[in-house]
């Protein structure tokens, strides 16, 4: 009995320990509950936002996924704080922003996340696009990020539509090229230009209500970087667990998984009788405004910007066609200097990698971002070029023509209108 008393406690003490290894420094990191393994040749299409299936989950399991990236610094906060609680994610790259920050794309899948296409330039409406542009954006995406990797293996054949912009002619191409075409269980609306104490309650509140799935965010927003250190948290203390997803292969095997699972069970509704509440602190529904009706998704292409400090070059600026953020709107017709990501620090000074960027204000502490925090972290010099309502020019009086003699009229001629007559301002005499 004293033996095995012992060998418990000896047993108690190991996973202890394995568990405070596997996140060093923070012994109650939120980390990672298990990894899910998925062949994309089973299931080629899950997010029940706009697909019957979902990924196999547990109830109280989320997979967390970003899009848009990457682009520092917001892309950097985005990797430490995840790397501070030991959370793996997908992070679903656009082609043109992993030409411009190639070390960026390496320490993203180097930091033990799963990397992912977005296509290359992130088409405001990709149905419009005809198919072989539609499948040009495809190869492209998926070439400039295995360039940036050097290694087609490490790149995932996982795909999201930019702007959730689906069609069934493309999704069979996507199928052809044994690609899974990933949507999502609920976003939080981070592209909306809402707070970010207003992100996490609509994640947390759509998490809820759904019980487990596949949350959509993107890691270019300033209001999900200033969140998601508390979202990460938030998910601890309410029981949830972060759930890893990496594609199989010939050396990993797929995640052994019932049909019944990859469906979305709907919350059961309550029985009869029911007890009508007060609806109380429950967030309103979201509105089409929230989706940025009428221009859902607008955003213009994602450029590198020129290198703090390189001398001023006399060449002109051009609006680019995207971008994911606003300080990212326009394009040197010049080759500049690339701005690569600033050194890596640690988690605990979060501001010093801001530095050469957009210094915060104060370091982000709370989950609320005021209107000045947010505008210091965007730099006042990206904004030369963006249109701006110009004052209107004062109108001037119409020159008058100097008075001419009345020429002679002719008899069948069309009557012309009156002439205009100046007048000046009555001048009063006292």
């Amino acid at each position: 009995m004293m033996r095995s008393l012992v060998a418990i406690g000896w047993m108690v003490a190991f996973l202890g320990a394995t568990a405070a290894a596997e996140c060093p420094g923070n012994p109650d990191a939120l980390g990672v509950e298990r990894v899910l393994v998925v062949d994309p040749a089973e299931h080629g299409r899950i997010g029940t936002m706009q697909y019957p299936e979902s990924l196999p989950l547990n109830d109280k399991e989320v997979v967390i996924t970003f899009d848009d990236g990457p682009l520092p610094p917001y892309s950097t906060r985005v990797l430490q704080t995840l790397a501070a609680e030991c959370v793996k994610a997908t992070f679903f790259l656009v082609g043109r922003q992993s030409r411009a920050y190639p070390d960026m794309v390496r320490r993203v899948y180097n930091e033990g996340h799963t990397v992912a296409s977005h296509s290359q330039n992130h088409p405001l409406i990709f149905t419009r696009l005809k198919v072989p542009a539609a499948q040009q954006e495809i190869e492209q995406g998926i070439a400039s990020a295995t360039a940036a990797l050097g290694n087609e293996r490490a790149l995932a054949p996982f795909f999201r539509f930019p702007g959730l912009g689906r069609s069934q002619a493309i999704e069979a191409y996507l199928a052809s090229r044994g690609l899974m075409v990933w949507s999502a269980d609920f976003p939080a609306d981070d592209w909306t230009h809402i707070s970010a104490k207003q992100v996490m309650a609509r994640a947390l509140e759509r998490l809820e209500r759904k019980g487990k799935g596949v949350l959509l965010l993107h890691d270019i927003q300033p209001a999900t970087v200033l969140m998601l250190p508390h979202l990460l948290k938030e998910l601890k203390s309410r029981g949830f667990h972060v759930v890893h997803v990496v594609p199989a292969g010939p050396d990993r095997p797929k995640t052994v998984t019932e049909p019944q699972n990859w469906v979305m069970r709907k919350p059961a509704r309550p029985s009869w009788p029911r007890i009508v509440e007060p609806a109380g602190d429950a967030l309103p529904a979201p509105s089409v405004e929230s989706f940025g009706w009428p221009h859902p998704f607008r955003i213009r292409a994602a450029v590198a910007m020129p290198a703090v400090g390189a001398p001023p070059a006399r060449t002109a600026w051009r609006r680019a066609a995207w971008s994911p953020a606003p300080h990212v709107a326009l394009v040197r017709k010049t080759e500049t200097p690339m701005l690569t990501p600033p050194p890596s620090v640690t988690f605990a000074d979060p501001v010093a990698e801001l530095a050469p960027y957009s210094p915060l204000a104060e370091p982000v502490t709370g989950v609320v971002a005021s209107d000045d925090v947010l505008a210091e972290m965007i730099p006042p010099s990206a904004w030369v070029g963006r249109s701006k309502a110009k004052p209107a020019a004062p109108k001037l009086p119409l020159p008058m023509a100097p008075a001419a003699a009345p020429a002679a009229r002719p008899a069948a001629s069309v009557p012309r209108p009156p002439a205009q007559i100046a007048r000046t301002p009555l001048q009063i005499t006292r």
